[in-house]
Formats: C-alpha cells, sequence, structure tokens
C-alpha cells in the first residue's frame, strides 16, 4: 500500500500511464497544463510540487486557452498524446468549458481537473463558490456535463481509482473520445488513503482498430457495384486511423474522385489526382460540382456536418449515401447503409472485394475538368488586386468600406491573394492551424497539404480563439516544423493569450493577422441576408449613438511587440514576402500584421447553408432571403 494524498496519487497514476497503436508504444501523458489558483495550488500544485515524475507542469495565460493547446497538442499527435489541464474553482473552471466542448465535437482527447468546493461543506460559501439554491451539491463544475464523454467529481479519495479508469477507457475510445472532467473537491485533493500498489503500475492502453464486419462490407459493396458516378468524402476519421495512403489507394484503383472535409484535410495529398478538394460551404468548385452529380456518396470517417459537406443540400435527393465510421452513432447519419469499422481497415477490405469484381466508376472526363476548372479559378483567385474601382469579390457590404480601409491603411491587399503568397513562400512541411471566420474557406479551399497532418483545422465548433493556443499545441507535438497560426483581427482580440506561453516556453510559432476590421464573415453573413452593418465592423459610435461611426485603427504589430514578440507591419504584397523570409530566420515568435480588404475571401462555390431567418420583417431584402431559403428547404433532404 501507498500511504498519500488524493493528489499525489493522481500524479503518480498519470505518469505511468501508456498508449499502444499499431505495436507502437507511447507515453499517453506528458503533462498538466494549469494556472494555479485558489482550490487547486495547495493540493494538486503542492502534489507536482513534491515529486512530479516524468510530467512536465506548463504555465498557462488563460483556462480556456491552455486547454486549447493541450487539444491541438492531442490532435497534432493523432490523439496518441495528451496534456491535462487543472485550474481553480468557480471562472478559472468555467473558462475551460468551452475548451470541452470543443474537445468533444472534434472527437479529441482532453483531460480536465477543475477543483471544486469543498466536500465537507464546512466552509461554505468558499472563495469563488457558486451556489445554487435548490441543490448544494451542484456547483460550477456540473455545467461540465453537457460537453464532456465523462464527467466525475471524487468526494472520496478512493473513488480515484475508478474515475481514472473510466477516464482512461473515453480517452483511448476511437469512437467515443472527447472531453473528461475529473472534479477535485479542494479538500478531497489534501485528504491521504492507502492507496494499493497496483493502481501505479505501467498500464498500457492498446488504442485498437475496429475491425469491420463481413455483412456489413458485403452491404457497402453491393451499392458500390451500382455506383457510376460515386464520390468519396475523406473525414477526420482518415486521419486519426492514418488511412490517408489507403484511401488514396482505392480511390485511384477504381477511378474514383475524393473531397476532404476540414477535418479530414491533410490525411491525403493535395497533389494527389483523385483529390477534388474541399466540398461544402467551405468547398471550392470542383468538389461541390462533382458531389451534385453523384449517384453515390462514401462518407469515410465524417459526421457530415452541414458547413464542410452541405449534406443535406448538395447531394442529389436520390443520392446512396455509404458510411464508414468508428462511431455507430456517426455512421448512422444520413439513414446510410454503413460499416462500423476503423477507416484504414475497411477501406482496404472494401478494396479487395471491388477489386475481385473488377469495379470502375463511370467517370469519363469529368474529375479532369472540374479539377482544372478550380485551377483557373485558384489562378484568379491568387492575383486578384484592387483596380480603383474596389470591386470585391463577395458583393454583400457597403462599398464605402473599402475605400474608407484603404485610406485607414494604405493597403489594398486581397485576403485570397495574400493566402496564396503565403503558402508559395512558406516550407512545404509547415503546419497551418486555423478555427474561425472566413479564413477557414478561403484555407480549405487554396491551402494546399502535401505533408501528411500539417492541417489543424477546428471547425468542428468553429470555436474563435482557438487559433493562436493551437498552434502552439502544434508545436509543442511538432517542434521541428514551423506552424502558422492564420488568425482575424476579431479572434485576436477573442483570446491570443498563449501567444505569451509560447515565448515562455521557447516555442516559436508564427502569426499570420488578418486585419480587415471586424467580423468580416458574420458581416457577409447578415448583410447577404439584408440585415443592415450591424456590430460586425470595429467602428466607433456615431452622432446618432450607432457603431457606424469611423473604423477603429488598430496597431496589432505594436501590441505583440510589447510582449517581445518579433512583429512586422504589411500593406503590400512585398513587404509580404519580406516578413515571411525573415520571420524564417527568427528564433522566437512572430506576429505579421496584414491588413487585407474587406470582402476580399473566396465564395461559396454553389454550396447552400441553413440559416435562421426571419419569417416576418418589414425589410424587403430580409423577405427575399427567406424566401430563398424555403425554395433550397424544399430541395434539401428531411434527415
Amino acid at each position: 500500500m501507498a500511504y498519500m494524498t488524493t493528489a499525489q496519487a493522481l500524479v503518480k497514476f498519470l505518469d505511468n500511464q501508456y498508449v499502444s497503436f499499431d505495436g507502437v508504444e507511447n507515453k499517453f501523458v506528458e503533462g498538466i497544463f494549469t494556472i494555479f489558483g485558489h482550490g487547486i495550488v495547495c493540493g494538486l500544485g503542492e502534489a507536482l510540487d513534491s515529486d512530479r515524475g516524468g510530467l512536465t507542469v506548463f504555465q498557462g495565460k488563460n483556462e480556456q486557452g491552455m486547454a486549447h493547446v493541450a487539444m491541438s497538442f492531442a490532435k497534432q499527435n493523432n490523439r496518441r498524446k495528451i496534456i491535462a489541464c487543472a485550474s481553480s474553482i468557480g471562472p478559472g473552471a468555467a473558462n475551460m468549458v468551452t475548451a470541452a466542448a470543443t474537445a468533444t465535437v472534434n472527437h479529441v482527447p482532453l483531460l480536465l481537473f477543475p477543483a471544486d468546493a469543498f466536500s465537507t461543506r464546512q466552509p461554505d460559501p468558499v472563495l469563488q463558490q457558486f451556489e445554487q439554491v435548490n441543490s448544494l451539491a451542484t456547483t460550477t463544475n456540473d455545467a461540465y456535463r453537457a460537453v464532456c464523454r465523462y464527467w466525475d467529481r471524487i468526494t472520496r479519495p478512493e473513488q480515484l481509482m475508478s474515475a481514472m479508469t473510466n477516464a482512461m477507457r473515453v480517452l483511448t475510445d476511437t469512437a467515443q473520445t472527447g472531453a473528461v472532467c475529473i472534479s477535485l473537491p479542494q479538500d478531497v485533493e489534501g485528504e491521504s488513503y492507502d492507496f494499493p500498489e497496483e493502481f501505479f503500475e505501467k498500464r498500457v492502453h492498446r488504442i485498437t482498430r475496429i475491425v469491420p464486419s463481413p455483412e456489413e462490407l458485403s452491404d457497402v459493396a453491393q451499392a458500390l457495384f451500382s455506383a457510376k458516378k460515386p464520390l468519396v468524402i475523406c473525414g477526420g476519421g482518415v486521419r486519426y486511423s492514418e488511412a490517408g495512403e489507403a484511401l488514396e489507394a482505392f480511390c485511384e484503383a477504381f477511378h474514383i474522385p475524393f473531397a476532404e472535409t476540414q477535418s479530414g484535410k491533410s490525411a491525403c495529398l493535395s497533389s494527389h489526382p483523385y483529390n477534388l478538394g474541399g466540398i461544402g460551404v467551405t468547398g471550392n468548385s470542383a468538389g461541390n460540382d462533382i458531389a451534385k452529380e453523384a449517384d453515390v456518396i462514401l462518407g469515410v470517417g465524417t459526421r457530415f456536418s452541414d458547413f464542410t459537406t452541405a449534406s443535406k443540400s448538395l447531394f442529389r435527393p436520390d443520392a446512396r449515401v455509404l458510411t464508414v465510421n468508428a462511431s455507430r452513432f456517426d455512421a448512422y447519419k444520413l439513414g446510410a447503409v454503413k460499416v462500423v469499422a476503423d477507416a484504414r481497415l475497411a477501406i482496404t477490405a472494401l478494396h479487395e472485394i471491388l477489386r475481385e469484381k473488377d469495379y470502375r466508376s463511370g467517370y469519363g472526363e469529368e474529375i479532369r475538368k472540374a479539377k482544372e476548372k478550380w485551377d483557373k479559378e485558384m489562378a484568379f483567385l491568387s492575383s486578384y488586386a484592387f483596380g480603383e474601382d474596389f470591386k470585391p469579390l463577395i458583393a454583400a457590404g457597403d462599398p464605402a468600406t473599402l475605400p474608407e480601409f484603404r485610406e485607414m491603411t494604405g493597403s489594398a491587399l486581397t485576403q485570397t491573394a495574400v493566402v496564396a503568397r503565403v503558402r508559395e513562400l512558406i516550407p512545404g512541411d509547415a503546419i497551418c492551424v486555423g478555427a474561425a471566420g472566413s479564413l477557414p474557406g478561403d484555407l480549405q479551399r487554396m491551402w494546399t497539404t502535401d505533408c501528411r497532418y500539417s492541417y489543424n483545422m477546428e471547425y468542428g465548433y468553429s470555436c474563435m480563439g482557438y487559433e493562436i493556443a493551437g498552434a502552439l499545441g502544434s508545436k509543442l507535438a511538432r517542434p521541428g516544423q514551423e506552424v502558422y497560426a492564420m488568425c482575424g483581427d476579431g479572434s485576436y482580440l477573442m483570446l491570443h493569450s498563449e501567444l505569451v506561453t509560447s515565448l515562455q516556453e521557447r516555442r516559436k510559432i508564427n502569426v499570420l493577422l488578418f486585419d480587415n476590421s471586424g467580423f468580416g464573415c458574420i458581416n457577409n453573413l447578415e448583410m447577404s441576408n439584408g440585415i443592415g452593418n450591424l456590430a460586425t465592423e470595429f467602428r466607433f459610435r456615431d452622432e446618432d449613438g450607432n457603431l457606424l461611426g469611423d473604423l477603429i485603427p488598430i496597431d496589432f504589430a505594436a501590441c505583440a511587440a510589447g510582449y517581445g514578440v518579433k512583429t512586422y507591419r504589411v500593406r503590400t504584397m512585398e513587404e509580404l514576402e519580406n516578413a515571411l523570409a525573415d520571420s524564417l530566420k527568427q528564433d522566437k515568435s512572430t506576429l505579421i500584421d496584414i491588413k487585407v480588404m474587406p470582402k476580399t475571401m473566396t465564395d461559396g462555390y454553389g454550396a447552400w447553408w441553413h440559416v435562421g431567418l426571419a419569417s416576418t420583417s418589414s425589410n424587403e431584402k430580409v423577405r427575399r432571403s427567406y424566401e430563398n431559403k424555403k425554395q433550397n428547404l424544399e430541395k434539401a433532404r428531411k434527415y
């Protein structure tokens, strides 16, 4: 027996957890990110100070930010390694709830240890304690129940053993992984107990591949045999199964094109002749044009999000949907014919079945022509420059914003031209990290990924503020590669605190800050649906009290320079090229403040997105938008 506190036992347990995947064994828990505060510093803090073993302690600057770092670290390691996160009670705990939701939606393991109020209730209400009048058993940490795969509260030391066993079960589950919350009342952290020695023995959790059943494989194969123009959708499950090569070989053998979701991008190579690129609302013309004509859709490792696949509106009403997914819940989407299995095993098995039947799709030149059409569009987007008329790529919005922005900043750069030039100039194996705004669409369409797992886009939750923290997580996981955070000015203002942590850890990240003076993506959405320019641009109040005054000039480079970051100001393409070249010479984090004209992102390329609109309005433009929505809904799938 080992007599120690609950917190000491927790640290020792975490230090002895390993995972094995395809025979390769790794230490699972790299360390613990924390902001020591009330409820955690004297319990878990003491344990880490006394004997942290092989765990690294990381200091966060914002609880949500540090949890995003941990989530990105796990994703970049294809879910084979994690960093746990610990916070104080109250606001510290509440700050991590958003990150928990983000991890769960994206099927990424995230282990959280928020401190909690006293289990004895003796000093109630203790500092930062949330008291719910209908139950004193309810605390801030109950908010995690809705956004975690597993939730537990340790009210006695001996409960730690079953709680952590179940935590590891969920964190290493290929189908059900996500956020795990183990709530730690601050008094229990310091209570001692005789823990059995076997609790601390080295444990190897085998992340196993789910073997496909012959019956389900036969069902999907039969549906494919009748397909003349099938389309494969490559989702995140392909990445985590490391099935990219198998999927490429499958599509090449049977002349089947494939498109990528945001999560699936970089599992396969952009240069592969059957890779159409993105699909859905953030997709390109190649993927969407082929998808509209496909008679069979095979979704591999995707949950068919409306944005990243346009699954309810893009596919033909009579198109059959087939799925391969480790999650039974996701495999059942769209009434699909399903294989519940590991992506690589299922695709490999289907390959053999189709090869024996000598199957080949009925495509002629459609794949090549679709890709050539998109290549021409890419050339236009890459070289696009504004003339004196300031003609925007997207018509939504007030054209007067464009000359106003140019006068304020001195920049006529377009967002699309900047994205294209960045891709040309930075290393081919650089990791691109993003999350929200208009950049995910531009990156899904325009960013090439011929280095596997070099695209880290959080688009399941589209959580603003993930970008910079996510870049640090990727850098901690892949210190030998350059990492770029693709960040809008809105996301930067929302959460950039872990930029300081990157300096502290001496882990260089590069922040490419696209400043268009507002929440440009949502400005497009509101104004294209007839709503006025309401609180989506960064403007002063005018004389009438509305947020329609002059644009607010912000020097983001000056802000980051104060932290010690190497910064650059970009208004021309030459300045961009010089900044990118010099930033590669730096050994500390950089920020390139790029002023890009509003309304210069890519368009939607024929995909429709279902948005809640007012069914009654005095605004004629809103009424027209609602009628357009009704027409599209009539054509959309009902479930």
